[in-house]
């Protein structure tokens, strides 16, 4: 067996640790970049403290009603992007839980305004 030390990082997440405070904290910093990148998001974006607002609606009626938007509806990796969203709701980014449960309930037939 072997002392490796302290755990820097766990599932991808970073551990950050503040001896003096007694507190431990985890980060997501470098797989919301990630993410960020595969899905060519650049950093030109504004950044907001509530993801979706509340006045925001979605609805069911915004489906696609063309051919071509549907066919553009489909290279689009909505469903990898939702999941990646999740995988950072559930661990570090509770803040996420509305937006990411909002835009979730469209997967089914998506248009271009969700």
């Amino acid at each position: 067996m072997k002392d490796l030390g302290e755990a820097k990082k766990v599932l991808g997440m970073k551990i950050e640790r503040d001896r003096r405070s007694g507190k431990v904290s985890l980060t997501q910093k470098e797989y919301l970049q990630k993410i960020l990148q595969r899905f060519n998001i650049d950093g030109d974006t504004k950044s907001v403290s509530t993801p979706l607002p509340p006045h925001f609606k979605l609805k069911a009626t915004i489906f696609p009603t063309t051919v071509e938007e549907r066919e553009y509806m489909t290279r689009m990796p909505y469903a990898s992007t939702v999941d990646s969203l999740m995988y950072a709701m559930v661990c570090t980014r509770p803040d996420l839980l509305q937006a990411v449960s909002m835009i979730s309930r469209y997967m089914y037939d998506l248009g271009k305004g969700h």
